[in-house]
């Protein structure tokens, strides 16, 4: 037999777990949501081996979408580590065989903490189910391992009944890509939801502003110190008229026989691109992009004031 029939043989025998998974599903699903739902208490997965991994990825998964979970060692639980569960929590426990010692060891434990246990497991009349508030059944009639003993058509079932756990709560919570966002902070779309405009706009020493009479020379001298090749232009009242950048310098070069007769009012762009302050930056970058002329910043304004100027690198320097 070559790699290939090998592999596919393999996910064969993964699709028809899954598929024996999808015909046994009953209301015992249900209950565990509803039992996580209006669990009083923290949310607790445990496992030992394979299992374990599987539990580790469900709890990390939970806590990532609207449901905080920890996980639990099973072996390190039978030694002081059962002290992170406290009376009232749910564990949900996963195990082939519902036989490993080290779960049935703990057992006793969680019952006399009048703990509620959902129960993930290939065996029904396991010790573990006997002990749990809910089973859920993941019937495994042969592991893709050639020996058939290494986890792997049961592991893909049990990570199966983990992750349609975390979208039926993440559902019932009503958990939103903001959600998500705040707690994906490091990611491309935690960052498209969370950075302002505020956030990431050259303000205050930082944020060259001239007024519409100052001279040529005062002009040159804000921009250089500003850093970002613009100046905004604001009137006596500080209320935002137009902006300069280096394009709007080049072409007062070439059009004035003495540019530096030239005033702030005599260069600037009226009615450029703007963004208002408070808005999230992704709008600033798809405002950008999507002008049809080039662009490189915008001014940030509040009330018809300009209080900042955010530039394409900022953005992508924050990883918009």
């Amino acid at each position: 037999m070559n790699s290939l029939s090998i592999v596919k043989e393999v996910i064969s025998l993964e699709i028809k777990a899954l598929q024996d998974l999808y015909n046994v599903i009953d209301d015992s699903f249900e209950k565990a949501v509803d039992l996580i739902l209006n669990s009083p208490r923290k949310i607790i997965v445990c496992g030992m081996g394979k299992s374990g991994l599987i539990a580790r990825k469900i709890a990390s998964t939970f806590s990532s979408t609207g449901t905080t979970a920890v996980f639990l060692h099973p072996s390190e639980a039978l030694h002081g580590d059962l002290g992170m569960v406290e009376p009232g929590d749910t564990l949900i426990m996963l195990g082939k065989s519902g036989e490993s010692d080290e779960i049935i060891g703990i057992l006793p434990a969680l019952k006399k903490m009048n703990c509620n246990i959902i129960a993930i497991t290939a065996n029904k009349e396991s010790t573990l189910a006997k002990h749990s508030s809910v089973v859920l059944y993941t019937p495994i009639e042969q592991e893709a391992c050639a020996l058939n003993l290494a986890p792997t058509c049961s592991t893909t079932a049990a990570l199966v009944v983990g992750d349609a756990l975390a979208v039926a709560l993440m559902r019932h919570k009503n958990f939103s890509r903001l959600d998500f966002a705040l707690f994906h902070p490091g990611g491309r779309l935690g960052k498209r939801l969370l950075y302002k405009v505020d956030d990431l706009m050259n303000k205050n020493e930082e944020n060259p502003v001239v007024h519409l009479d100052d001279s040529f020379d005062k002009l040159l001298s804000v921009i250089t110190k500003g850093r970002v090749n613009s100046a905004s232009v604001v009137d006596d009242q500080g209320y935002f008229k137009g902006l300069i950048t280096g394009y709007d310098l080049r072409k007062a070069f070439q059009a004035a026989d003495c540019v530096k007769s030239l005033s702030a009012k005599d260069i600037m762009t009226i009615n450029p691109v703007t963004i208002p302050a408070g808005v999230y930056a992704i709008e600033a970058f798809n405002k950008i992009k999507n002008n049809p002329k080039p662009l490189l910043l915008l001014p940030v304004i509040e009330n018809q004031k300009p209080v900042g100027i955010i530039t394409m690198q900022a953005m992508i320097r924050a990883g918009l």
